[in-house]
């Protein structure tokens, strides 16, 4: 198992999210994408805590917050756990850096809950149509069969799948903390589960209102990301006014393991510009 503790737990809606808060400083929100857990920041954190009050969380159904049959997992329902989270940390603009589906996730706590950031960083994230793999869709279609797969056959998915969210050949013992929360008989229907509740709808619906983001935004992206093209991050800071944009070499869709220190050196160059944040706490 791999060392990724969550100390913390809240209850969202009689489930369980688990999360953590390290160091001390201006609030920064970490949060995370699919098919992946919050330990996709366990290369940037360490860089953050010294001058930060780092928070990060487990998305409802994923990594080590609960998994449940009949789990509404969808962007619609982690756009509200990351608005009630903020209540409850008792944050009122935190800076927020959010990856993929947690991209979404903070631009729908932001534009549909009233939730404001002091700073908004986006990196690979689901925010224009369309998105969604071949596989996606395929699984979308078929649930039920997929679910069902023998347990080799899903061990042999996940991996792949995951692979190619990475631009480097990525080792199998760094690869593996990625692939653990979806196996076994709860984690195999919950990462089927989480891929049928996917809808454009989601990012469609706020889509039109990206002009009226008014909180320093910069857009971060993987040159080499085959899951969602780099055009989509041009065409997103299109949309967001002021928003800064800049590619980042030899990476794919998951920069967090492909070019960590690009990131860092980004934040912060990003974050000291908007001054200090409000916390209420």
């Amino acid at each position: 198992m791999v060392n990724w503790p969550l100390e913390h737990e809240y209850r969202f809606r009689g489930q369980m999210v688990r999360y953590a808060v390290r160091g001390t400083g201006p609030a920064l929100v970490f949060v995370h994408g699919t098919p992946f857990s919050s330990y996709v920041w366990h290369r940037l954190v360490p860089h953050f805590v010294e001058s930060h009050q780092v928070y990060w969380f487990d998305l409802l159904g994923y990594g080590q917050s609960e998994q449940a049959e009949g789990q509404d997992v969808s962007l619609g329902v982690q756009g509200e756990l990351l608005a009630e989270l903020l209540e409850h940390w008792g944050l009122e603009r935190p800076d927020v850096v959010a990856h993929d589906f947690g991209g979404a996730t903070a631009l729908r706590a932001h534009l549909l809950h009233g939730k404001w950031y002091r700073s908004l960083t986006l990196i690979d994230p689901v925010a224009l149509a369309p998105w969604g793999s071949p596989f996606v869709q395929h699984v979308r279609q078929h649930e039920t069969a997929f679910r069902g797969l023998p347990a080799y056959i899903h061990q042999a998915i996940v991996p792949a799948y995951v692979r190619g969210a990475v631009h480097r050949a990525i080792p199998d013992s760094e690869l593996a903390p990625y692939v653990q929360p979806w196996l076994g008989d709860t984690g195999q229907a919950a990462f089927y589960r989480q891929i049928a509740q996917m809808d454009q709808r989601y990012t469609e619906e706020m889509a039109p209102r990206y002009g009226e983001i008014d909180c320093p935004t910069l857009i971060l992206w993987g040159e080499e990301d085959q899951w969602i093209p780099i055009e989509r991050g041009r065409q997103l800071q299109q949309a967001i006014p002021g928003a800064g944009f800049a590619a980042i070499a030899h990476s794919g869709h998951l920069v967090q393991e492909d070019a960590p220190e690009a990131l860092v050196a980004a934040l912060l160059g990003f974050l000291p510009l908007t001054g200090r944040s409000t916390n209420r706490r």
